[in-house]
């Protein structure tokens, strides 16, 4: 987009550096990123006029104004339909409205209701096709940064308008000049800041650069019609069309009659030199002339920047110049980094499309109307739009409500209150007001307005408080109000607290971990919870409707940061809460209640969920925090990019610091009106398992796992290490169940989960093990006469883990992923559905389920660590419009498991699930037992075993552990086809993952080595510890042989053990090859 008006800051247009300047740096500069030879001649040409001396600016003494223009309303012409096999329609959607604030395509903002100009552009294509009867071809114009996420848009919302050929055509980019030098401007910070748009004149050369002029007129296209994204009223009109077909004029220009709110847009004039048509902006008019600019009696008529190109008029006009249109040069003083008014001053050079009609002998214009031009430029033009001053036509035009008299009303909002969007959307939160009948409406300061108010003629409102105020619900008619001494928001008021960016606040595959004392320190929790909010806003998340959930697993420091997120919550828009009783929500939980809980207008929108997981609790120990979005998942790692951005970039955060703690001690709701009564926030403490549990009622026969229980002959024990999961293993097991309380273990949730470390897994659960009669290597131990619990399992801190333990005998998390597929149909919620479809693993989980999936011909998958790959798979259909994999089931080696009931994994579910199993095969209470170990080896015969452990170095030197991998990436072909002991490595390589729902590819998930006979060795660095770097080593051998199917995992993976530690040398890197954990 063009900036209307640049600072008039002074350049250096000294005589040494007309004389010196080159452009060979620039040239070479583009040329090495790729920029076509037709871009790089067009900005030649303006840099040759910058280093000429020239100004680029149009003096009033230099042209004359246009008296009058043929008006399409005039015209009597018949229209021909058959011109538009011929014509192209073109909406440049290149900018990001970062003048209003915003960060992404401006054509993403909301406009009308849910929709935006996107969503109004391709309706109003639709609306085209169908009233025309025929395929007018529509294209962008995207920049490199609005691109993706059109392209995104198109592809979720209208798949068959991004299947189109020749959709997009990219705007080309060009370098910053040194404000000193012009030479091109350095910033080593960033180098995209480097780089800025070229200006919408940009069209022509992008038209030539990437072909589609070419490919244009050899389709036989010989009409364009180019409009701006951000203009609703811009639509083919066919006898426009007509009429400009019939001129044989090689080009024009829409216009319109300029009113106040278009006077400092650019105006048509004559160049009295020539009497040539031409086009100024504003940023080419001097000074002294504004007065005479923005005189909308002398020149009346604007560019609405709606234009008529002739396509083999154009070629000519390229040809002639050698590959390029030569426009007038618009220069704009500026910094090299925008948000940093004290880094290098530099030039930015643009220019206009419409500027193009001096350059075509024989270029005219037509007065159009208003209907036809419709932009939002600035704030004011927003909240015009947005009201019911304007309507949306059946054919998605955004037109001036007939109520309105013919006349828009005159707006005009505080400029340095309302300059940025959020601003606006902060001051509409409870609606916007009724505008049809308002002639003019003034604000001066801060406001929150409403859809309960209606604007009627003259209206002024002035508010010299620091707060914002209420405008009075009703009409408001002809009315000057003052609300600096109205009552505010009270314990509602928000305020924002100054802070900067702290390093290191980047969210991994289960969010952001960090030393407890880390997230105690000053503005550490708060910057990145902002970040957060801005973050799910800008992604289209309303967070004034629905609930936000907060809980986590008790861990120290739960409590505080709970109180805190409220706080910055209510400031961020936030109106209803729901917070686990005690604070205590497990991950899966926060899922279930995401899904599950109502009424419909109270469904959560997101939550945060506190939880570092299986690491240490307690001050000296981890913390971490986590955004899980509608759908019940993690965040996907486009939000996390977001968030992680904002927080290097926070100035502030918000937070109403006089709203009352709330008890989370006690179930019930408080609520907080505000002082002015308009509006009010619910924060409800919820039962912390009753959505869990009720959900996995609905999934599972609890009567037949009682009867199981129920058996004489069985006995289990559940040890919940002092975690979240206490609770709900009550909740299920003794108040569901009927079962005793003796059968739970470590189920109080402690705050340092007792000193432990609540990890489900042989090391760490070492008190379950021991009962259990093994040893931490999973072996047997003499345990004399004591007995042994027919069933063990064991649940980490946040309740999304689990370990599964029959007597005497460990279920790798692999082997249980498999048998839990394999006898899916014990479990009601699958066979209800027709039984299972898909299952997906890990990559570095074993290949066990690979079998499973083979053998019962299910989908299967595997995907980089991390829950959030299979909770794309999960919502394929619902989501993604894909192919439905559901009902599935996923886990992880390193003992997570689930299904689509949630999305997250869930450590109560597998331990149901195998609850289930155990009873599908002990349904006859006569019969003996039939084991965890004889359910376990019975599938071993039948598919075989997947000998499986893994190593897990913890508190490693980062940049060791690092170095490690790398080296390890690069002697990847190497190592392709290097004999090792008695393996030979078929292939080396690390893993990429390309979603096959979203098209999103995760690089660098893990160094592999794969044999030839099947077995693995893989590599990896976890993203989940608080401190240092974990280093988890994995190894595979599948053994197919009967007679080999009971050896000790340590013997059976010996050789491979040595291969892994010479292939990785982690000694040499992290000075150990003795590891903390062994799975």
């Amino acid at each position: 987009a063009l900036s209307k008006r640049p600072a008039r800051s002074p350049i250096n247009l000294c005589m040494g550096n007309k004389m010196t300047a080159s452009f060979e740096a620039c040239r070479a500069k583009m040329e090495a990123d790729g920029v076509s030879s037709s871009a790089i001649s067009a900005f030649e040409s303006s840099f040759n006029l910058l280093v000429s001396g020239e100004s680029g600016m149009i003096p009033e003494s230099a042209i004359a104004p246009v008296e009058s223009i043929q008006k399409s309303d005039d015209l009597s012409i018949e229209s021909d339909a058959s011109l538009l096999s011929q014509t192209v329609v073109l909406k440049l959607n290149g900018g990001l409205g970062t003048g209003m604030g915003l960060d992404k395509a401006k054509s993403l903002l909301k406009v009308k209701g849910d929709d935006t100009f996107l969503d109004l552009t391709a309706k109003q294509v639709t609306a085209m096709r169908e009233t025309y009867g025929q395929h007018v071809k529509f294209m962008l114009m995207n920049s490199f940064s609005t691109s993706a996420d059109t392209l995104e848009f198109f592809e979720k919302n209208y798949p068959s308008l991004a299947k189109e050929e020749g959709l997009e055509m990219l705007q080309n980019k060009v370098p910053k000049l040194d404000a000193e030098t012009f030479e091109p401007a350095v910033c080593e910070s960033n180098p995209q800041n480097e780089w800025c748009p070229p200006g919408h004149g940009d069209l022509y050369a992008a038209l030539v650069g990437s072909g589609s002029l070419q490919e244009l007129l050899k389709g036989g296209y010989k009409y364009m019609f180019v409009s701006n994204s951000d203009n609703l009223g811009a639509t083919m009109d066919l006898k426009i069309l007509t009429h400009f077909a019939t001129s044989d004029a090689p080009f024009m220009m829409e216009c319109c009659e300029r009113t106040e709110n278009d006077k400092k847009g650019g105006h048509l004039c004559i160049r009295t030199s020539d009497d040539q048509l031409i086009l100024r902006e504003s940023a080419m008019c001097p000074d002294e002339d504004e007065p005479a600019f923005q005189d909308i009696t002398k020149h009346r008529f604007f560019n609405t920047n709606n234009l008529w190109i002739r396509l083999d008029k154009l070629q000519e006009i390229v040809d002639k110049f050698g590959g390029f249109i030569p426009l007038p040069m618009i220069k704009n003083a500026k910094t090299v980094d925008p948000k940093d008014s004290s880094s290098q001053k530099v030039v930015q050079l643009e220019t206009a499309m419409g500027a193009a009609i001096e350059c075509f002998e024989g270029a005219s214009a037509i007065v159009v109307p208003r209907t036809r031009f419709a932009p939002v430029k600035k704030c004011n033009d927003l909240l015009l739009l947005r009201s019911d001053a304007y309507v949306i036509t059946d054919d998605s035009r955004a037109v001036l409500n007939p109520a309105c008299g013919g006349v828009a009303p005159v707006v005009s909002l505080d400029s340095k209150k309302y300059k940025l969007v959020g601003k606006l959307e902060a001051a509409t939160a409870g609606g916007v007001p009724s505008m049809v009948a308002c002639k003019r409406l003034t604000i001066k300061g801060l406001v929150r307005m409403s859809d309960k108010t209606k604007f009627v003629g003259d209206v002024s409102i002035t508010n010299s408080s620091d707060e914002a105020k209420a405008v009075p619900a009703g009409s408001v008619e002809d009315a000057t109000l003052d609300l600096t001494d109205a009552a505010g928001l009270g314990p509602l008021k928000a305020t924002a607290v100054p802070s900067a960016p702290i390093s290191g606040q980047k969210p991994g595959t289960s969010g952001l971990r960090k030393k407890t004392k880390v997230f105690m320190g000053e503005h550490y929790l708060n910057n990145f919870v902002q970040s957060t909010f801005d973050a799910i806003k800008a992604c289209g998340t309303d967070v004034s409707e629905g609930s936000l959930i907060i809980g986590g697993d008790g861990r120290y420091y739960n409590d505080t940061a709970i109180q805190t997120i409220i706080k910055m919550g209510i400031a961020n828009g936030v109106t209803r809460f729901w917070v686990g009783k005690d604070g205590l929500l497990s991950t899966p939980a926060v899922s279930a209640v995401i899904r599950e809980r109502g009424p419909v207008w109270q469904k959560a929108f997101g939550a945060f969920i506190l939880t570092a997981s299986h690491n240490p609790g307690g001050p000296e120990e981890d913390f971490g925090i986590k955004y899980n979005c509608e759908n019940g998942g993690p965040a996907p790692e486009k939000l996390t990019d977001l968030i992680y951005q904002n927080t290097t970039e926070i100035q502030e955060y918000k937070m109403c610091a006089d709203f009352p703690e709330i008890d989370i001690a006690t179930c019930g709701n408080t609520c907080v009106k505000s002082d002015d009564g308009t509006t009010e926030v619910n924060v409800e403490v919820i039962d912390s398992t009753a959505a869990h549990v009720g959900l996995l009622k609905t999934i599972f026969d609890f009567p037949a796992i009682k009867a199981l229980l129920d058996r004489p002959d069985f006995t289990m024990i559940y040890d919940s290490m002092h975690g979240v999961n206490g609770p709900y293993a009550k909740a299920t097991f003794v108040d569901e169940l009927a079962q005793d309380e003796s059968c739970l273990m470590n189920a109080t949730p402690k705050d340092d989960f007792n000193g432990g470390h609540a990890d489900p897994n042989l090391t760490y659960a070492k008190e379950l093990v021991a009962i259990m009669g093994l040893d931490k290597k999973g072996e047997k131990i003499d345990v004399g006469d004591k007995a042994i619990p027919s069933f063990g399992a064991a649940a980490d801190g946040d309740g999304d883990r689990n370990m599964i333990l029959g007597t005497q005998f460990f279920v790798t998390p692999s082997d249980s992923l498999a048998i839990i597929a394999a006898y899916a149909d014990a479990i009601p919620f699958f066979k209800a559905q027709g039984g299972l479809k898909g299952v997906a693993r890990s990559m570095p989980t074993s290949g066990a389920v690979d079998l499973v999936a083979k053998d019962l011909n299910f989908d299967l998958f595997e995907t980089p660590t991390g829950w959030k790959y299979f909770g794309n798979l999960m919502d394929s259909k619902d989501i993604y419009g894909g192919k439905d994999y559901t009902p599935f089931i996923c886990g992880e080696e390193s003992f997570g498991t689930g299904s689509n009931h949630v999305r997250e994994k869930d450590g109560i579910w597998a331990v149901l699930a195998w609850l289930s199993i155990l009873a599908s095969v002990n349904s006859d209470a006569s019969a003996p037992l039939v084991t965890v170990e004889d359910i376990v080896k019975k599938h071993w015969a039948k598919y075989g075993r997947n000998y499986y452990c893994r190593w897990d170095f913890e508190g490693m030197d980062k940049p060791g552990a690092t170095a490690m991998m790398d080296k390890m990436r690069a002697d990847s072909e190497a190592n392709t086809g290097r004999t090792v002991g008695k393996y030979t490595i078929a292939t080396a390589d690390d893993f990429t993952y390309v979603d096959p729902v979203d098209g999103s590819v995760a690089q660098k998930q893990g160094v592999r080595f794969l044999m030839t006979d099947g077995s693995r060795i893989v590599f990896r660095l976890s993203g989940t510890a608080g401190s240092g770097a974990t280093v988890r080593m994995y190894i595979e051998q599948y053994e197919p042989s009967k007679d080999k199917l009971d050896m000790k995992v340590s013997e059976a993976l010996e050789d491979l053990v040595k291969i892994a530690l010479e292939l990785c040398d982690i000694k040499t890197f992290c000075g150990t090859e003795t590891p903390t954990v062994i799975t």
